[in-house]
């Protein structure tokens, strides 16, 4: 079914930000998020999982919440003209293409059927994975080389607390074609897929005793105009304090004599600029939003430091590429956010 268009649609964004996100009208019905959760409920169904009915609604994040058997889905995915203004704000839309939205998906719906069977409440599932009520670490440190772990999001994700190690386990078997019997032969994670595979096939089939149809900060709920919506999750993901790159920069680069016909520092990272930035983000887990302000500090700081390329391009956008994940590392562990569902 082929919706009409909402009038807001050609609007600039600076009209568009002044409606509020319960006057939208967005809906997943007739979207492409209808036939993307279609899909995923194929492959429940496929994993023989018919009496697991989880919920999905429009809010402003993806999130699971606790007790609730049902996923929020960001509303911005629900229009192309608001995927765009999520990028031009947030500099990515996470979940704008379908690989991304399936990975996501799988994922809230490892903490939905967590919630829906009552799983985390197991003797055996804390003991393999750790208690639900362990707290979340924002700034948590991974660990790249660990096998304990599977790999699904960016970021080592599963790494961040039993019930991500949970949803992310759920989200590798579930996801088809993975082979993680192959994939994940000898790791110590493969004990956590093999229950995931033991528990599915013991609730395959049976309804689930948790039913309630929550739908918590639903669209229909949010007062705040999008400009407010925005301003609060740039605030969130934005710079705290200043931080120091004098160092690393003029380790990079140079405002030696002999290099005063190569291009400018800043001229050079400001061409990698978004390339970089989303490799980092893919490595470190954290928005592109937060890298690239610790991107644009180092601009200024080489515009002022007179600053030029020293080396190859190749070899200074390798080792470029490294600072900027050192330095994004490091403020995310003095206590800022990474992207937390």
């Amino acid at each position: 079914m082929q919706l009409r268009e909402p009038e807001w649609a050609d609007w600039p964004d600076d009209k568009l930000l002044e409606m509020r996100v319960c006057d939208l009208g967005v809906t997943i019905r007739g979207t492409m998020l209808e036939r993307r959760i279609r899909d995923l409920r194929r492959e429940l169904r496929r994993r023989g999982l018919t009496g697991f009915r989880p919920h999905f609604w429009l809010s402003d994040e993806w999130y699971c919440p606790d007790g609730v058997p049902g996923v929020a889905i960001p509303f911005y995915l629900a229009h192309p003209r608001l995927i765009r203004l999520e990028r031009k704000l947030m500099l990515d839309a996470e979940g704008s293409n379908r690989d991304e939205f399936m990975r996501l998906m799988r994922h809230e719906t490892g903490h939905a059927i967590d919630n829906a069977y009552r799983i985390r409440r197991r003797r055996s599932r804390q003991k393999l994975f750790g208690y639900s009520s362990e707290r979340y670490l924002d700034d948590y440190l991974p660990r790249p080389y660990s096998r304990r772990y599977v790999v699904h999001l960016d970021g080592w994700y599963a790494q961040s607390h039993p019930d991500e190690d949970f949803a992310e386990t759920f989200a590798v078997w579930l996801t088809p074609g993975s082979s993680w019997r192959t994939r994940y032969a000898g790791w110590p994670a493969i004990k956590k897929l093999r229950y995931v595979d033991e528990v599915m096939r013991e609730v395959a089939g049976r309804p689930q005793p948790v039913t309630t149809r929550t739908r918590m900060d639903a669209v229909s709920q949010l007062r705040k105009t999008l400009r407010e919506h925005y301003d609060q999750r740039r605030a969130y993901y934005s710079l705290e304090t200043p931080v120091e790159y004098d160092r690393d920069l003029r380790r990079l680069f140079s405002n030696d004599g002999e290099f005063n016909s190569n291009p400018s520092a800043s001229r050079f990272i400001g061409r990698i600029r978004k390339n970089v930035r989303r490799r980092v983000a893919k490595w470190t887990g954290v928005f592109q939003y937060t890298i690239d302000q610790v991107i644009a500090e180092m601009i200024d700081r080489c515009r002022e430091l007179e600053l030029r390329l020293a080396v190859p391009p190749e070899e200074a956008e390798l080792d470029f590429t490294i600072a900027l994940t050192v330095h994004t590392l490091n403020y995310v562990n003095s206590g800022r956010p990474r992207v937390v569902r």
